[in-house]
C-alpha cells in the first residue's frame, strides 16, 4: 500500500506538470494572432460584424411557424389568438432578419469596397417587402404539398408531409432563400440552404428557378445547381444531379454569371440518379428520363430516355457442405 506522504507527493508532481503544461498556451495564442496578421489564412478580424450562421437557422424556424401556423409549435393554435400569435411571430421575425440583412449588406459593401448603399435603410425595406413575399410563397408551398400527397401513394395526409418529408422543409427553405436572392441579399441565401443541405441531404442552390406544384422523392443526394430552371409539376428522386459540365478555372471566370445548369421543361419525372449537365441541355416538357441516365445534350417533348437493360445472370446458388460430428456419448 503507498503511503499518506507518498500520495501526496504524487499529487503535488502531477500539478506541477499541470502548471508547466499551461505555461506554453501564451506562446501557441500569439502563434495564432500571428497568423492572422500576417495574412494567407482566412479569419474575420474586424469591428464590423458579420451574419450570424446561428440567427439565420432561427430565421428558418421562424419562417417554418409563420408558413405552416399551428404545426410547429407546443401550444394549441385556434381562430381566438391567431392574430395575435402571427402577430408576435412576425413582429419577432422582422426584428432578427432585418438585423442579419443589414449586417450581411453592410460587410458585402466594406469587403468589394463598394460606394455606400445606405445598409439601415435599404435592409429594412427589403426585410419588409420580404414579408409581403410571405402570403404568396405559403400559396406555393401549398402546391408543393399537394404534388407530395399526388405523387406519393406512401403519403398518408398532409400533416405527415409537413412533420417528415425531407423534400418539403428543403423545397420551403429554398423558396425563402430565393426571394432573399432575388432581392438582391448577400450570403444569407446561401446559408440557408446549405443548412437545408446539411439537414437533408439535398442541394439546392437559390440562385436556381424553380416553378411550382415541385416534388422531390425520398431526396437524400438531390443536387440543382445556381443556374438551373426548374418548369411546373417536375417530380424528381434521389440522387438526381442537375449540374454544369467540369470546368477549368479559366472557365470558371468567365461563365461565373452565366447559365451552366440544365433546364426542365413542365411535367418532367427525372427518376433516381440521373445526371443532366450542361446550361445548353434542356428536357422537354412531359419527358421521362430513366434512373442512372448520364445526359449532356437536350431531350425533345415527350420523350423517355432510359438505359438498355443489362443481361442478368441467373445460377443456382452453390451451398459448402461440411461434415458436422455429432456425441451421443
Amino acid at each position: 500500500m503507498m503511503k499518506r506522504s507518498e500520495q501526496n507527493k504524487e499529487c503535488k508532481d502531477e500539478i506541477k506538470t499541470a502548471k508547466h503544461a499551461r505555461t506554453e498556451i501564451p506562446g501557441i495564442v500569439n502563434e495564432l494572432v500571428s497568423t492572422c496578421n500576417k495574412g494567407g489564412c482566412f479569419d474575420h478580424v474586424s469591428a464590423e460584424p458579420i451574419p450570424y450562421r446561428e440567427a439565420i437557422i432561427d430565421i428558418l424556424r421562424h419562417s417554418a411557424r409563420i408558413l405552416y401556423p399551428g404545426y410547429f409549435i407546443r401550444t394549441r393554435l385556434d381562430q381566438t389568438n391567431l392574430e395575435y400569435y402571427l402577430g408576435q411571430e412576425v413582429t419577432a421575425f422582422y426584428e432578427i432578419l432585418s438585423e442579419q440583412i443589414i449586417v450581411a449588406l453592410r460587410h458585402d459593401c466594406i469587403r468589394q469596397n463598394l460606394a455606400c448603399i445606405k445598409c439601415e435603410g435599404l435592409g429594412q425595406t427589403i426585410t419588409v417587402e420580404f414579408l409581403k413575399s410571405l402570403s404568396g410563397l405559403r400559396e406555393l408551398l401549398a402546391k408543393d404539398i399537394h404534388a407530395a400527397y399526388d405523387g406519393d401513394p406512401a403519403a398518408k395526409g398532409y400533416d405527415e408531409i409537413i412533420f417528415s418529408y425531407p423534400g418539403i422543409w428543403a423545397i420551403m427553405v429554398y423558396r425563402l432563400a430565393h426571394q432573399l436572392y432575388r432581392q438582391g441579399v448577400p450570403l444569407i441565401p446561401r446559408i440557408m440552404t446549405e443548412y437545408a443541405h446539411s439537414h437533408t441531404g439535398i442541394d439546392i442552390h437559390p440562385g436556381a428557378h424553380i416553378d411550382e406544384s415541385f416534388f422531390i422523392d425520398h431526396g437524400t443526394g438531390v443536387v440543382i445547381g445556381e443556374t438551373a430552371s426548374i418548369g411546373k409539376r417536375v417530380r424528381i428522386y434521389q440522387g438526381v444531379t442537375l449540374g454544369a459540365l467540369s470546368l477549368s478555372k479559366a472557365d470558371c471566370k468567365i461563365l461565373r454569371n452565366k447559365k451552366r445548369h440544365p433546364s426542365i421543361k413542365d411535367d418532367v419525372i427525372l427518376y433516381a440518379n440521373a445526371t443532366i449537365l450542361g446550361g445548353q441541355t434542356v428536357v422537354g416538357a412531359r419527358s421521362v428520363i430513366g434512373g442512372n441516365v448520364w445526359l449532356t445534350h437536350s431531350v425533345p417533348p415527350d420523350t423517355e430516355v432510359f438505359i438498355e437493360k443489362q443481361d442478368l445472370i441467373f445460377g443456382e446458388k452453390k451451398f459448402k457442405k461440411q461434415a458436422v460430428k455429432k456425441n451421443f456419448s
